[in-house]
């Protein structure tokens, strides 16, 4: 100082503080109508949105869904396929199958109808919805590497991975977003359907659960979480589906099947000559576009109401687009649980919305394996309970025989606060390397603990039972490792665990008066 005066000098009392990275920001990879920010392209781009009216606005709105329907000569009990059902209608059985496989939307809607809030989009589809309907596996696996330069993102999903041509396709894309997540991030989580997830597990000649386990690897299981079986759910309306879902060659066949039910049926002759007037315009409606609308309508309702074969065929086309994978909603109870609760509460015992039934009835004794097989690889059941509806009954990752990693939420708390914590020490880098750092640092790291243990993510009477941080000459570092600028940091922390199995002893004591 070479001025007389006064001079201020301020210095700061407090240490750095830790902020909380977000929890619940899933990254969804799929098949979209259209891809556009403007005039931007957002394809294979990761996109936030917040909700379903976002996604809308940049990638379009539902599918129109096609379907085929014919008069059914496969053999009765035939195995169940994917999109395809058989159908008995008075004495004659009908194939109803659907000729897309986009489903991308729907799962949206399912994930925001569970809790979701804002994630991130991957749309991998150039041309939007074509003709064949087709999912690829280059296509998914393309999306998977857009996300390497996103650091939000805390779970990924790949929900239309299910629906590819073979089960060895959809493996490939599991295993590459576990690798994904475990190997190359290792700051989110994968949730996995089962291929065929729809099916019995002890159905003839299939073995959905046993396939997945085989083929998701051995590598990185901490990571992943699987569910099973899918869900019938409420997610498409009944009047989103009409005529116009019967595809374009197959409309002239399935207006002759109503057409041969009519003139079959019991009905007057007035009657039948109405009712075929209907039909034969069916598809061919003239005049504005209000006009059509109002006339395909009518012609829809009457049709419901007075064809079985016409109302049985909508039905069972409303119930193929309605049975999902749940992962997409999983992915929003994941969210739901973390604003709601915290996110190291299990995302467990919650209930389901749009959910009318699991396609598979699971007892507890059929869970046994799920929960608890030889080989860990533990695949969460969906199960329903009289009075209470349709819950998530597990929490285990695939990592199951590992008692550091076998629960989703202790694995999802420790990457936030290892994340947490790793963004917060930026601040330290190029610091000096020396007593008064390592306090701060420990101050710091430790307050956060503590606001963390207050909030029951660590479990523990007191704070030192709950954590302790660990830095310093002779602690964590030697002086080679100060000479070559590392300094070292270890934390312990004692996270909770869920109760999974709750044992209450009775016994019977003698009469005391």
């Amino acid at each position: 100082m070479k001025t007389p005066g006064v001079y201020i000098v301020e210095k700061n009392a407090f240490p750095n503080s830790v902020v909380e990275v977000a929890t619940a920001v899933p990254a969804f990879i799929g098949y979209t109508k259209s891809a556009k920010d403007g005039n931007k392209s957002l394809i294979n781009k990761p996109w936030k949105i917040s909700s379903l009216a976002e996604f809308e606005q940049y990638y379009g709105g539902a599918p129109a869904p096609k379907f085929t329907v014919a008069e059914d000569t496969a053999e009765e009990g035939s195995e169940a396929v994917l999109g395809a059902s058989s159908l008995l209608i008075g004495d004659k059985r009908y194939a109803v199958t659907r000729n897309d496989e986009y489903n991308f939307y729907y799962q949206m809607r399912f994930f925001f109808a569970n809790g979701g809030g804002p994630c991130y989009i991957v749309a991998v589809n150039k041309d939007g919805y074509t003709a064949e309907g087709k999912i690829k596996k280059d296509d998914l696996m393309g999306g998977v590497g857009t996300l390497l330069k996103e650091q939000e993102p805390t779970m990924v999903l790949v929900p239309e991975a299910v629906y590819l041509d073979t089960a060895q396709d959809c493996f490939d894309v599991q295993v590459a977003v576990l690798q994904h997540c475990g190997r190359d991030m290792r700051n989110r989580v994968a949730i996995f359907d089962v291929y065929d997830g729809f099916k019995e597990r002890d159905a003839e000649g299939n073995s959905n659960v046993t396939n997945f386990r085989e083929q998701i690897g051995t590598e990185f299981l901490d990571f992943g979480s699987a569910y099973y079986p899918w869900l019938n759910t409420s997610v498409v309306q009944a009047n989103e589906i009409t005529f116009m879902n019967i595809a374009e060659d197959n409309r002239d066949g399935f207006k002759a099947l109503l057409t041969a039910e009519n003139d079959a049926s019991d009905k007057t002759d007035k009657a039948k000559a109405e009712l075929a007037e209907y039909i034969t315009k069916l598809g061919n409606e003239t005049g504005t576009d209000q006009e059509i609308f109002v006339a395909r309508d009518v012609a829809h309702k009457i049709l419901m109401r007075q064809s079985k074969v016409y109302s049985e065929i909508m039905r069972e086309m409303l119930l193929t687009l309605n049975m999902l994978p749940p992962a997409s909603a999983m992915a929003g109870i994941y969210t739901l649980v973390d604003h709601t609760k915290e996110v190291w509460k299990a995302p467990a015992n919650i209930s389901m919305a749009n959910v009318i039934s699991p396609t598979v009835s699971i007892t507890h004794a059929d869970q046994e394996n799920l929960n608890v097989p030889l080989d860990g690889k533990a695949v969460n059941a969906i199960r329903y309970f009289v009075g209470e509806g349709v819950k998530v009954w597990g929490a285990r990752t695939l990592d199951g025989n590992s008692l550091d990693w076998r629960y989703i939420n202790v694995r999802r708390t420790m990457i936030m606060l290892e994340e947490s914590i790793k963004n917060s020490a930026k601040a330290f880098v190029f610091e000096p390397n020396v007593a008064n750092t390592w306090v701060s640092m420990r101050s710091m790291i430790s307050n956060f603990l503590n606001g963390i243990w207050k909030r029951g993510g660590l479990a523990g009477a007191i704070p030192e039972d709950a954590f302790s941080v660990h830095v310093g000459l002779g602690d964590t570092m030697t002086s080679e490792d100060i000479l070559e600028g590392i300094l070292r940091i270890t934390v312990l922390v004692a996270i909770s665990r869920p109760a999974e199995f709750i044992e209450i002893t009775f016994q019977q004591q003698m009469q005391k008066s």
